[in-house]
């Protein structure tokens, strides 16, 4: 199984996830580290542990999941990899911070682009890329099916999901995305939301009063 060790990083409180196995390679979801401090606490992490990062991965590129993206890609000299379609906000991910509140230095764009049925190794952990759209354009999630682990970004939160008023968001694709992409997995799969607690797909179908 996946060791899933959760930051909760930047004033806007994101989730950002290192993902490794027993191979001690890794991967970094959604890189929101915004002070030294934060930064620091990642190195300290990921040298503690000995462990080897393979690549940046993002579920999608508002602002506060990238935060951390060119710290990271430069310090461990590792890809950054999304989906093709959050290239606009990989582009514009200064003027996104500015708009609320934040400055940010411009973000390289991605070396790599994921899309649907595509996957992300490490060691001997194999992710599948699902679009799921709505949030976001071009917004992917990481499932890995023996374990049932989701990687879910700002999809599905506990109780919740993801605001659909940003440009590129849609309120009714993002809801059938859910229903047709996500609650087909089965009901025990953790989700590991990009704000907040973890939750589960059962608990979601039963009880979100967005999806129910």
């Amino acid at each position: 199984m996946p060791e899933i060790k959760k930051f909760v990083v930047n004033p806007v409180q994101e989730n950002t996830f290192l993902l490794y196995d027993h191979t001690k390679e890794c991967i970094l979801v959604d890189a929101g580290f915004y002070s030294p401090e934060e930064e620091k606490e990642a190195d300290h992490y990921i040298k503690h542990h000995g462990l080897s990062l393979k690549k940046l991965v993002n579920t999608h590129c508002h602002f506060d999941h990238m935060m951390g993206i060119e710290y990271m890609r430069n310090k461990y000299n590792v890809e950054f990899a999304a989906h093709p379609d959050e290239l606009f906000w990989v582009e514009k991910v200064v003027d996104q911070a500015s708009l609320f509140g934040f400055e940010m230095k411009p973000v390289r764009p991605p070396d790599t682009f994921l899309s649907e049925k595509d996957t992300v190794t490490f060691g001997h952990t194999e992710f599948r890329i699902i679009h799921v759209p709505g949030h976001s354009p071009g917004h992917i999630v990481l499932y890995e099916e023996n374990e049932g682990v989701l990687i879910g970004g700002d999809v599905l939160f506990y109780g919740g999901i993801g605001r659909t008023d940003l440009p590129g968001g849609d309120y009714n694709t993002l809801i059938s995305a859910i229903k047709t992409k996500l609650f087909t997995l089965p009901d025990d799969t953790v989700v590991y939301c990009g704000h907040g607690p973890e939750t589960t797909i059962g608990f979601e179908k039963k009880h979100n009063p967005f999806l129910t």
